[in-house]
This record gives structure tokens, C-alpha cells and sequence, in this order.
């Protein structure tokens, strides 16, 4: 279940681009990521959220502000309104260009707090969503300009919310650094389901071990082996939630050899075992 990099389009009057998406059947799981921020409200629609290595529950009203390359996706398991589509109303703009607005304004340095603290992905309360519901809904159809100034709105009022951090697993800016912290984070979002070479990953970020150590816990606040296992456990959640692959399987399709090893680390993770997590999506 390693994401797949989506590659979004541009309309060529905006500098940004949003999607109103309708689904009558459901919603359904597609792990993906792009460099591109996601600003998602979620409406007549229940099921689960996965961000990064986070899985939750949602519900009508759920807003969420996704951040640069961080791997997420909905699945639905309901409708409130059964006669009515799922909808996701989702708005996408790169962190570049919004910053080169905001570095030259005062008055959105709150913006620029909100798109710092994206990283993890921010899950913001349903009532703020329902709140900006009609705001949200009325963007798409404005002019270019308006849309604009109308997201820029919508960030401003965001940036005075208190909203939940979802991932552990997000990467904090690293400026210089980005390029190697960039590679080593590619290579291990690609292959964390195999054993983990720090000869080689130190090889890829072309520094030493011990440089290749600093820079990463400087950067993402954890060690590798501990971000390489909560990739491990997020991709064993998404699979026990929505699928009904044996636990043996999802341990081993996960990258652990060992069946206890695995136990022990989702307990240590979910406080829960493998079994009991399922067991609260059935």
C-alpha cells in the first residue's frame, strides 16, 4: 500500500486548483501524495481518515489541511443522507507560491504559521468545517480573482483555530538540508517494508552515518528506525481497517518477519493489539 505520487493539474487562468467531488456509491481508499497542500471539507459522508500514520475516524463537516508529500486518503463506509452523494469539496496549492504572498505581507504571517504546522496534516473541528461550508462551497463559482482572494480568506480564518496534528511522520522544513532529507524520505517511503540499511541511506544523502543520524532527527524530531516504524504501523492500520487480510499477512506485507515482533510494536503504538484495532471497525 505504498502511496502513489499524484500529479494534479492547473487550470491555465489560476495559480492554484480545487475539485468538487461527488460520489454516489462511496469514497473510496486511494493512498496517494503530491507536493501540492490539500485543504479537504468532507460532507454527508462517514468512515475513516489516514494521514501519513495517523487513522481516524470522520464524519459530516470534516476539514482537513494536508500538507506538502504527506500520503493520506479517505474511505468511506456511509452516507447520512442516503439519497444524496458523498462530497468532497477539495482545495490544492502549492506551499511556494502561497508563501511568496504571505513573505511580503504582515497581515498573513498567521497564514504562514497554519502552512508551517501542515506538515502533519491539521484536522480542524466539524463545526469550523460546517461553519465554512457555504464560503467553501461558493468559491468555485467565482472569477479567478475572487477564488483567489476568496482562499485566502478561508486560510486566514483557519489560522485562528486550534486544530488537531494527525501524523508523527511528517518532516519539519530543513531549508539546506531539503534536498538530502528529500532522497533519504523518498527512499524509505518506498521501501520501509524491507530491511533498512543506514550504510545506504547514509549513501543516498551522501554523508556518514552519524551525519546522516543529526540531520534527520535535526529535521523530522525521531530517529529513522523509529519513523520507518510508525510507516510500518500506519500502513498495518489502513490495512487491518479496510481490508480482512489475515494478521500474519498484514505483519509480513508490512515488513516484519516475526509475527510477536509486530504485536509488540502495534502495541506499543496503538495500545491495542493487531486483533483489537480491527475489531473497532467491525
Amino acid at each position: 500500500m505504498r502511496p502513489f505520487l499524484e500529479h494534479l493539474q492547473r487550470p491555465p487562468e489560476a495559480s492554484w486548483s480545487m475539485l468538487n467531488r461527488r460520489l454516489d456509491d462511496a469514497i473510496p481508499f486511494e493512498w496517494h501524495h503530491h507536493p501540492e497542500l490539500e485543504l479537504t471539507l468532507t460532507l454527508n459522508s462517514v468512515g475513516q481518515r489516514f494521514v501519513g500514520d495517523h487513522v481516524g475516524s470522520y464524519g459530516h463537516g470534516d476539514l482537513v489541511l494536508v500538507g506538502p508529500n504527506l500520503p493520506h486518503t479517505w474511505a468511506s463506509r456511509d452516507k447520512l443522507d442516503a439519497t444524496a452523494p458523498h462530497v468532497a469539496l477539495v482545495l490544492w496549492f502549492e506551499r511556494e507560491w502561497l508563501e511568496a504572498m504571505i513573505n511580503g505581507s504582515v497581515e498573513l504571517r498567521p497564514v504562514r504559521d497554519l502552512i508551517d504546522r501542515s506538515v502533519t496534516g491539521l484536522a480542524f473541528a466539524p463545526e469550523t468545517g460546517l461553519a465554512l461550508q457555504g464560503e467553501i462551497e461558493a468559491i468555485f463559482a467565482l472569477p479567478p480573482l475572487q477564488r483567489l482572494l476568496g482562499l485566502v480568506s478561508i486560510l486566514g480564518r483557519l489560522s485562528g483555530e486550534r486544530p488537531q496534528p494527525l501524523s508523527r511522520v511528517a518532516p519539519r522544513a530543513a531549508e539546506g538540508s531539503r534536498s538530502r532529507l528529500d532522497r533519504v524520505l523518498t527512499h524509505l517511503h518506498q521501501h520501509y517494508t524491507e530491511p533498512v540499511s543506514l550504510p545506504e541511506l547514509a549513501e543516498i544523502a551522501a554523508l556518514s552515518v552519524s551525519g546522516l543520524h543529526r540531520l534527520f532527527t535535526r529535521h523530522t524530531r525521531t530517529s529513522i528506525g523509529a519513523y520507518v516504524t510508525a510507516l510500518r504501523i500506519g500502513d498495518a492500520c489502513s490495512r487491518l481497517s479496510s481490508t480482512d487480510q489475515p494478521v500474519q499477512h498484514v505483519a509480513d506485507a508490512v515488513g516484519y518477519a516475526s509475527l510477536a515482533n509486530f504485536n509488540r510494536q502495534f502495541r506499543t503504538s496503538r495500545g491495542m493489539t493487531p486483533r483489537e484495532y480491527r475489531g473497532r471497525f467491525r
